[in-house]
Order: C-alpha cells, then structure tokens, then sequence
C-alpha cells in the first residue's frame, strides 16, 4: 500500500515542502531514500520504539520511503513523525482521510512523546503560501507555529494524540496567537539610560547612532562606562514593525533559539565573546546555522574590545556591514541569511588601556599605537560612521542622586527623526535611514550651503581628516537636522558630526 504524507525542508531561512511516500509490499527490509542525513537514517530505530510504546507495531515486510524531491538534503530528527505516521497509515493500523490537509513534523521519544524541532515559523509560512489547511507539530512549538494567519496549528504531546486528531477532527489541540497584541507591547528592558551617570556627550551620540542606524566605535579606558552604555542602546532603538519581527523570528527559529515562545517583539542583542571564529559570527559550518550577525539582524550587534578579535574574524563583517546580508557559499550549496543589524563595537585607546595623557598611562609611541590599531583593517573602520572617546566619569557625576534622563524620552526624539527619514526614503528601495545612503543619495538629500561647505573644508584641512571621513559626516548630520527637525544642514549640525570622527584626526595615534 502507498500513503503520501507531507512534511517541510529548511533551507537557509525559508522552507519547501515534502511530500514522504511510503510504500509497503511483501518481503523483507527498511529502505529510506531521498538524500537523508545521518539523524534521518537513524529515525527507524526511534520510530520502531515509539509506535510499540504506543501498541502498534512495524509491519514485518518490506519499507521503502522516499522523501521527495529527491536532491534536496533532509536534515534532522523532524521527520521522525511524519514517517511513523505514513508507516502506521500505509500498514493499515490507522486509517485517516486528514493526511492531505497538513503538514506533519515533530521529533519522537522512545516512548512517543513528541519533542520540539528548530525552524517552525518559516515551516508554517510555507505551509500557509501551499495552500494546506495548517500544520501539526509538538507542543512545545505550537505558539511559534501559531503566529502565522490564516492556517491552524494543532500542538500535540504524544503520537496517540496526534493519531486521535487525525482520525476525529477536534478543536481541543488548537493554538491561537494574537500577534497584534504581542507587537503593541510596551517596550521592555530592565537597561535604560538613566542609570547612566555623566557622560551626557556620549549619550547624544548614541541617540544620533540610533536615530539614523550609524555603526558607533567607542574609545575609551576601563570603567569608562563603553559596555554599559552600549546594551542600553536597543532601549531607544524603535519597535520593530510586524515584516521585522517576523523576519527576526524566523532567524531565531532556524537557530533553535525560540525556547516554546513567540514572536520575538524586542530587537536582539547579541554580544560574542572575542574569541569566536569566523563560521560561528557569520553562519554555516557542516550543518549551516545563521551566525551572530544574523541573530542580531534588525537589532544590535556589539563587538567588545574590538582589537582583541581575529583580524580574520572582523574583516568577514565588511560584506555584511556594506550589503545587510551575508552570503554563505559552499561546493554543494550556497545561502543567504539576512544580517541588517548595528554594529556598536568598543575599544582601549592604547596597549596599556589608557589614553596617552593620562597619568596613569606609560606613554606609547606612534609605532606601538599603529601595531596597536592595526589589528583593525581601513576598510572596517570604513563602515564605522561614529568613533568618540569615552572618558572616565568625575566622581562629582557618580554621587549625583537625580536619575539622568530616561530611555523613553530619547526614544521618542529617535520616533520622530525616523519618521522624517521614512518620508524621505519612501520612493527609494532598501534604504530605510540615513546610514544606508549611497553616495548619489547622499549628493541628493545632503545639500550644504556654501557657508557650511567653507566650515567643513576648513575642518578637513586644520584636522586632516580623511577622505572616507567625508561622506559619513554629511550622514550624521543629515541625521542631527533631523533630530533637530530641520529640512536644511545647519552649520551646527556639520560641527557636531565633525565630533564624532576621533579616529580619522591626524595626530590621534601619538
């Protein structure tokens, strides 16, 4: 006898349907087709464990199950459930009309409990576009499942469940999620800006760094306060639209990094150690997996002590930070995993971890310094919109007891400069803020009148400024004019960007 069951393949971020075929005919054996990895071949013995558990049993006679199409790679233990059950029906033991209708994944225990898999989302998305009437999956899945419209997800904790459900449909396994009123949440973080003390000059320059999506280097000695500042910047960051915090995920979901919960509402922050390789920052390896950069898509990634990093490791960030996404290429496949995220990255000012007038520092010379810096490559430090100085904090600032201003009031400043960047760009595919611009964009939408011009040629040529530093700083003041709410660049606006270009100044490294 042969029953068709209908299950789904993650490739990348996005799924595609399959269609397992098993075939039952006399003789002897288990035959598995259809380029299955190792922890689908070893389903069988999974498989045989659970439906006994469940008082069914494998027919003695010959197996074939084929899982087309044929030469896409099946991957995981998630299509343990959709062969038992196709075994069951294509034997006789359960007898179904329902098959058709769904797609049926899920891990099983020796004793049939049904355990969660990775990638729910993008398979109930693709569930939906087919034209299936929902997805079956295990419990712990159903309300990662249930955030896509317009399909039903049935959650289940055991084989049997599923198998009673499959042979009368009831309403009693039926997840709901109400994804407009996860979106409209109150933003929630225990990290705000007022427990900031001091450092007010910093904190506009993050507000300016969230407001057009500016990378931001920080530069300062221990204790100076970079880290903290730097996780309290997703508090002022906007909430995320619906296509974001569904795109964010199905990244997290890939990942196996969803833990039985919905839609992520909150913008990631992710913070790897320094000793990461390549693969785990980027994504892929045997089994490719989304990397750091991924998880902190539409969010924040942040890169402490910065020198310390595998100069191998920073520099596959260049494609990402140019492109927003990032394309894996092997011999056998090649993926593309979204990676539009804010790079906030930190760093000591010297060797010894001080600025070189400081009292306590040993002094270092310009030959040290560049060995030093070095470590980060030009074409890095290209796609690097701010780098300011972080000094300590006086102790006058630290016994201040009135709390600093709160993240909600900055994050509101940030609403409204965004607003006007959305109006600008609304004709302009993939530029969203100020900091993806090209140069014909920047040309266009950073007019300077001649006063200004004088202002910013005369500070190029007293700070010598490089040449790379000239269009980041007609991006981050058209980003101050619109924190400001002003249409024009002002001559205060190109000062202040000025500012916040330490490292492109002639003289920094001694």
């Amino acid at each position: 006898m042969l029953t068709q069951i209908f299950g789904s393949a993650v490739f990348g971020i996005n799924a595609q349907c399959i269609t397992i075929e098993v075939h039952i005919h006399p003789g002897v054996g288990y035959h598995l087709v259809g380029l299955p990895d190792n922890a689908v071949k070893e389903s069988n013995h999974r498989i045989a464990a659970a439906v006994m558990e469940c008082g069914y049993k494998l027919p003695g006679k010959r197996i074939t199950i084929n899982m087309a199409p044929a030469d896409l790679r099946k991957e995981g233990a998630a299509y343990d459930v959709p062969i038992a059950l196709g075994i069951l029906v294509a034997s006789g033991q359960v007898e179904t009309s329902q098959l058709s209708k769904w797609i049926v994944m899920g891990e099983l225990s020796l004793d049939g409990t049904l355990r969660p898999v990775r990638g729910v989302l993008p398979m109930a998305l693709q569930a939906a576009e087919d034209g299936f009437k929902g997805i079956l999956v295990p419990q712990e899945n159903g309300q990662e499942a249930a955030i896509v419209e317009g399909i039903e997800v049935h959650g289940f904790a055991h084989l049997t469940d599923m198998i009673a459900f499959l042979n009368v449909y009831h309403q009693e396994n039926l997840v709901t999620y109400d994804l407009a009123s996860q979106l409209v949440r109150e933003h929630s973080t225990i990290l705000d800006f007022e427990d900031v003390k001091g450092q007010e000059s910093i904190k506009r320059c993050m507000e300016v760094a969230a407001a057009g999506g500016h990378n931001i280097l920080l530069i300062g000695p221990p204790g100076a306060g970079k880290t903290m500042l730097a996780k309290r910047l997703p508090s002022i960051l906007p909430p995320m639209s619906i296509h974001e915090a569904l795109e964010t995920t199905k990244i997290h979901s890939v990942a196996g990094q969803m833990k039985g919960s919905g839609i992520i509402h909150n913008r990631p922050f992710r913070s790897p150690h320094h000793t990461i390789s390549d693969v785990a920052l980027v994504g892929g390896g045997t089994y490719p997996q989304p990397g750091e950069i991924s998880l902190a898509h539409h969010g924040v990634l942040f890169l402490d002590e910065l020198p310390e990093f595998k100069r191998s490791v920073l520099e596959v960030l260049r494609q990402p930070l140019e492109d927003r996404e990032v394309t894996i290429a092997r011999a056998k496949f090649t993926l593309t995993y979204p990676a539009s995220f804010m790079l906030v990255a930190s760093m000591n000012p010297t060797p010894s971890g001080f600025f070189n007038d400081d009292a306590t520092s040993p002094g270092h010379s310009a030959a040290e310094m560049q060995r030093y810096l070095g470590k980060i490559s030009g074409p890095l430090l290209d796609r690097i919109d701010l780098h300011v100085e972080v000094q300590p904090v006086p102790f006058e600032k630290l016994a201040q007891t009135p709390l600093a201003e709160p993240s909600s009031a900055i994050r509101q400043r940030v609403l409204a400069a965004r607003e006007r960047q959305q109006i600008r760009f609304a004709d302009v595919t993939h530029v969203h803020h100020n900091a993806e611009m090209n140069t014909k964009q920047i040309r266009k939408y950073c007019t300077l009148s001649k006063a200004s011009l004088t202002l910013l040629k005369t500070a190029m040529d007293r700070l010598r400024l490089s040449a790379r530093a000239y269009d980041r700083i007609l991006k981050v003041a058209r980003t101050i004019a619109d924190l400001e709410g002003e249409e024009a660049i002002l001559d205060a606006h190109i000062t202040e960007a000025i500012q916040y270009r330490s490292l492109d100044r002639e003289g920094w490294l001694g």
